[in-house]
């Protein structure tokens, strides 16, 4: 297998905001991200893509975006609603060949900002987004 970018910052290596971690997954921000809190929930093992992952250890991706998504929710980021979306495979958009699930916060009327979003990709204070959700993850409550 060729470097993976995201076994890298599985195994603490890549550089990376991370916002939460356990035993067999982590999340952190996306670095180019759609919007303001766009985290990604990878495998700590690699499986580059759904053929590969276990169901077991894809649900805990979806139970950990579960627990995002409320967190956002009760953020300082403000969220009205969160997009759960895995790309899998090149000809879905998949561009890093490692499973993962986008946790896109979205707000209310914001289709505007998100397409700009799409096309811009940029971060503007990852350190302080992620001090923010980790912040609520800690006040959110248990699924």
């Amino acid at each position: 297998m060729s470097a993976c970018a995201f076994c890298s910052i599985a195994a603490g290596d890549g550089e990376a905001h991370r916002v939460y971690e356990d035993d067999t997954v982590v999340a952190f921000l996306d670095v180019r991200p759609v919007t303001q809190g766009h985290t990604l929930v990878i495998p700590k093992q690699h499986a580059a893509d759904l053929t590969e992952l276990s169901a077991d250890l894809g649900s805990n991706m979806f139970q950990v975006g579960h627990t995002l998504s409320r967190a956002l929710r009760i953020s300082d980021l403000r969220a009205d609603g969160v997009n759960l979306v895995v790309n899998d495979g090149k000809s879905a958009f998949q561009t890093v060949a490692h499973t993962h699930l986008h946790v896109v916060p979205r707000q209310n009327g914001d289709k505007l900002r998100f397409v700009k979003g799409l096309l811009v990709r940029r971060s503007s204070d990852p350190e302080g987004t992620a001090a923010i959700i980790r912040e609520a993850l800690e006040r959110a409550p248990e699924s």
